[in-house]
């Protein structure tokens, strides 16, 4: 009932295009958060997603995050984490947009899952790499089947828990261009994980943070990052919060309907 109330509020205070004044952010609403553009390449990652939502397969999954909302257990159906677990196509096509539209080199996954949201960040450019993270090794064992499926070539999976493998991979990357941050959906990790990609970051980094309004945690968590001084401008989608960076924009905080 909580989560739906904040659903609500979010409507109820979602705006559109009209809102917007930058021509940037005009321009990223218009013809990238709000666009129908189908690509050939998101037929073959559904049709994965598709496998896994009809898989009888039963996995030990370990949680070392806030868990799942829909089940207690260790022992999960692939079926049920790919219903529950998985980002809603519509999402995985954004994501699929903003990295083709701001064509980012060093891409950044915390959370894994089964490698869905990966295949749509790998997927849209075959210049980039994508580096994900996940804490369970079972789940990661199908992921990586998955982009052998698809032949993707330019992912690099970690395996382990992201307190340990964030800061480790981190100091071998000279800059993050683009993160999204699906994993913890708790307050404290979240903003930790936060700070230490800052220190990777530039400019025209872009970070997407997943399941904002998840908890009441997430949501401090969401608000502590709109208030660094070292973010210029967010976009609330309710289920993705978008972070830039950018000095030349002015500090402003939207939400926007999608």
């Amino acid at each position: 009932m909580l989560y739906a109330f904040r659903y609500l509020t979010y409507l109820l205070k979602a705006k559109d295009e009209h809102s917007l004044h930058s021509p940037f952010l005009f321009d990223l609403y218009e013809n990238i958060i709000e666009s129908f553009a189908e690509y050939y390449k998101f037929k073959d990652i559904e049709g994965v997603r598709e496998e896994m939502l009809l898989s009888d397969k039963i996995i030990e999954v370990t949680d070392l995050g806030a868990g799942s909302r829909i089940s207690k257990f260790n022992s999960r159906k692939v079926s049920s984490i790919a219903k529950h677990s998985v980002k809603q196509e519509k999402y995985g096509k954004l994501l699929f947009r903003l990295v083709n539209y701001f064509k980012p080199k060093t891409v950044l996954e915390l959370g894994t899952s089964l490698g869905v949201t990966t295949c749509y960040l790998a997927s849209a450019s075959s210049d980039n790499q994508v580096i994900t993270f996940e804490g369970c090794t079972n789940i990661s064992s199908i992921a990586k089947n998955n982009f052998e499926k698809l032949e993707l070539k330019n992912i690099k999976q970690i395996e382990g828990d992201f307190d340990d493998m964030l800061p480790n991979e981190l100091s071998k990357i000279v800059s993050v261009d683009f993160v999204y941050i699906d994993g913890n959906h708790r307050k404290k990790p979240t903003l930790a994980y936060f700070k230490q990609l800052l220190s990777k970051s530039h400019n025209d980094t872009i970070m997407i943070f997943d399941d904002i309004h998840w908890s009441s945690g997430m949501e401090e968590a969401w608000e502590e990052v709109k208030a660094s001084k070292d973010v210029s401008i967010t976009i609330d989608l309710f289920h993705l919060g978008i972070v830039f960076l950018r000095k030349e924009q002015v500090k402003q905080n939207f939400v926007l309907k999608f």
